[in-house]
Parts: structure tokens; sequence; C-alpha cells
């Protein structure tokens, strides 16, 4: 009964006896969990990340394998796998690290599905969906510091020598703190920089932006998550 539900529709005596059986179909995908799982911990040592691209390290593994799996030395499927899956390059609309995973998941679906493996796309979408919602629930990536990561933008004039103007405001009240560009703005009448800081307390955020708008002649000042200020990727 088992072997009659995830046997493809279109296959024949010949292509059902040489299918990938489902024990070492949950096998080759548990493995690629795992692999995902342990490449996303690495990647996290010593680097900042963004939780959406933790996730699809962890996930896109998985994907890949099974598509490779139903793939299984068709070379007309393997065209037809590349032809789709390069129409993610052609989105009009830039899309974070999670949300193109998710694409190729339901893209990944959609093919296993397509060649009549319905009991496997089922199965697929079932423990890559949990897996999701499990990397979600636990906040895979976060960690416990993650709202004292910030990044800062500070306005000033023209005529002020941002050389180390804010270092001794910046040290009293972050970790650390790196000046990552400088650019000008208002026609090059002012000027934008942009700090990655690491805050001591998060509730002095406020006495901060009042500290700085002291030194920068109460220009526009702003403070925002360090996902949201940079490219997910």
């Amino acid at each position: 009964m088992l072997d009659k539900i995830f046997r493809g529709i279109f296959d024949t005596d010949a292509q059902a006896a040489a299918a990938v059986s489902v024990d070492r179909f949950l096998l080759c995908l548990a493995v690629s969990l795992a692999v995902g799982f342990l490449l996303a911990g690495a990647y996290t040592v010593k680097n900042r990340c963004t939780k959406s691209f933790l996730l699809t390290l962890a996930v896109l593994p998985a994907v890949v394998c099974v598509v490779i799996l139903m793939v299984n030395g068709s070379v007309g499927t393997g065209v037809a796998v590349a032809g789709t899956f390069s129409l993610v390059r052609f989105r009009s609309v830039p899309g974070t690290a999670r949300e193109i995973c998710a694409i190729f998941l339901a893209m990944c679906t959609g093919l296993i599905a397509g060649m009549g493996y319905l009991g496997y796309a089922a199965l697929f979408a079932l423990v890559l969906g949990g897996v999701t919602v499990v990397y979600n629930c636990f906040d895979f990536g976060i960690g416990k510091h993650e709202a004292l990561y910030r990044v800062l933008h500070i306005t000033i004039p023209e005529d002020l020598d941002y050389s180390g103007v804010f270092d001794d405001v910046l040290k009293e009240y972050t970790r650390t703190h790196n000046l990552e560009q400088v650019k000008t703005v208002n026609m090059g009448s002012l000027f934008k920089l942009t700090y990655n800081i690491v805050l001591k307390d998060d509730r002095a955020e406020k006495e901060l932006i009042d500290k700085l708008r002291c030194r920068n002649g109460n220009l526009e000042i702003s403070v925002c998550q360090k996902e949201t200020a940079a490219c997910e990727l």
C-alpha cells in the first residue's frame, strides 16, 4: 500500500522499480537538513547575518536534494528545472532570502507533483513546512541580544569635521561602533554618516539621540534595526 502511494502515476513498471524508496527519500532529506543546520550554525561564528539568511541556509540543501532525487537522470526534466529556477532572477521586486527560499520550496513541490509523485510532493511540503515553523518558533538565528544591534544615521553640516566628533558619546552608550559609510546629501551641503553600533542598553536609546543632537546642530538622526537597514542577503 505504501509503495502505491509514493509511486508516480505516470511511471511504467521499469520506472517504478528504479524509483527512490520512501526510506531512502527520508534519509536523504534528514541528512540534507542536518547539513543545512550545520552550515547555518557555522556561518554564525563571528559573523553578523539576518535570521532569514540563516533560515535559507538551513533549508535550501534539502530543497536542492529533493530536486536532484526527482530529476533522477532525466535530461528533459533537468532542462525544465534549470529553466524554471532561472525565472527567480527576473522577479521585478527584490525579496528577502526567506521569500526566495519559499519560492524555491513552492517550485520544487510543484515539480514533484508535476512528475506524478503526488505522495512525495505532499510529504516534502509537510516536512519542510514543519521544519520552517520549528525554526521560526525557536527564533533560529536571532540570538538573545538582537535588539541591541542598530544602524545609526547622523546628518551633519558640511563644515563639521566628522572624524571622531561623536566617538566619546558613542563610547559611552555602545559596546562597539563602526563608521560604515559617509555620503553627501542635499546637493553636497550636508553629510550623512552611517554607523553600525551595539548598544549597551536599548532603554538608553533616546538619551543617546539627545546627546548626538547637541553635536550635529539638531539635524536628522535615525536609528533602525540591523535587518531592516541592510540588504537581507
